[in-house]
Order: structure tokens, then C-alpha cells, then sequence
């Protein structure tokens, strides 16, 4: 795992945007021996069909029982993701869609944060080879600074994160999809 931009001071607790279990799989455990203690956020509104997301949900529960972490579940709302994407579906996988995607949930996350006591966000979302981590760090950063709360940023795909999520997802028997989420990466 990468640190990109060390926090002023060490976080007490941090909660954990959580995309999909496979990314969680080395992400929280790496993030967790670095922060603390971590809380983990399911809030995935772009992920279609319902099944699918209900598969991934199911996932991360489970990794939160294998990892003992807690998590929070945040609501299925995919009318605010098509209303906040409209206009953008003929956007490519890491074009203004995602941005617009990423701060969605960036911003969902830091409320949550919040309203829980956290002082620190980050996602597991930058272990991913379908998102660029500056994509995400950029987001994460502006919107921390608007929230007034700390942005942890990182590059795990640095140090053979991918690799390690792919080999810990095997390991632990956990469902790997082989799309990003929503109905647009679903076509593709």
C-alpha cells in the first residue's frame, strides 16, 4: 500500500468506502495496520443489476465476518446515481461518468463518517486497475476539505495490491465480479 499524503495526525477511527469485497480483501487489513481502527461502508448505488449488487453486499458481509470489521450498509439508491449521471452514458470506464460516480459515494461516505465519530475516509477503490487513483484521490481530497474531515489518500494497487486482492479473494472464497458496477461497464 502507498501513502500518498501522509494526514496531519494519526486518525482514531476510519471508516473504509467499500466498492466490492475482492478490492476490501487486501485493503482494509493494509489500511487498518497502518490507521487503526476502520469501519468499513458499503454505499454502491451504481452497481446493476440489483442482483448483482446484492451478491457484492453479501460479499463484503462476509468479509466483515472473516475480518471481524465493522460495516455499515448504506441504501440502494440508484435513482440518485442515474439522476447525478445523467447525460454522461456515453462516457468511457475512467471518464467524467466515474468522476461523477466516485464523488457520490466520496461524499455519502464522508457524511457517514460524521455522523458515526470518524475523523478520517478513504476507499478501498484505488486497488482497482479500472480506476485511476488520482481520479479518486482528487475527489476525496476536495471533498474532505469541504466536509471538514480527514482524507486519507492511497495508491493500493502500489506493492502488488492487485495481485494480493486477487490471491486473498481466492484464499478467502470470495465472489469476484469482472465489471466496475453500473450498466454502463456491464456493456462494455
Amino acid at each position: 500500500m502507498l501513502v500518498l499524503r501522509k494526514p496531519e495526525r494519526k486518525p482514531e477511527k476510519t471508516l473504509v468506502h467499500i466498492c466490492c469485497a475482492p478490492d476490501a480483501t487486501y485493503g482494509i487489513p493494509a489500511i487498518g495496520e497502518v490507521f487503526g481502527e476502520v469501519v468499513g461502508f458499503f454505499y454502491n448505488p451504481n452497481i446493476h443489476p440489483e442482483a448483482e449488487y446484492l451478491k457484492r453486499l453479501e460479499e463484503t458481509r462476509k468479509l466483515s465476518r472473516i475480518y471481524g470489521f465493522p460495516l455499515v450498509e448504506g441504501a440502494y439508491d440508484v435513482a440518485r446515481w442515474m439522476d447525478a449521471v445523467k447525460g454522461l452514458e456515453e462516457e468511457p470506464e475512467r471518464g467524467k461518468r466515474c468522476r461523477v460516480c466516485i464523488e457520490l459515494r466520496m461524499e455519502k461516505a464522508m457524511e457517514t463518517a460524521k455522523k458515526l465519530g470518524a475523523d478520517a475516509v478513504t476507499t478501498v477503490l484505488t486497488v482497482s486497475p479500472k480506476k485511476l487513483p488520482t481520479m479518486v484521490n482528487e475527489a476525496g481530497r476536495r471533498l474532505a476539505e469541504e466536509k471538514g474531515i480527514i482524507f486519507i489518500e492511497l495508491d493500493l494497487k502500489k506493492k502488488d495490491g492487485f495481485k494480493k486482492s486477487v490471491e486473498l479473494t481466492k484464499k478467502l472464497g470470495i465472489y469476484r465480479q469482472n465489471y466496475c458496477g453500473c450498466v454502463y461497464s456491464f456493456r462494455e
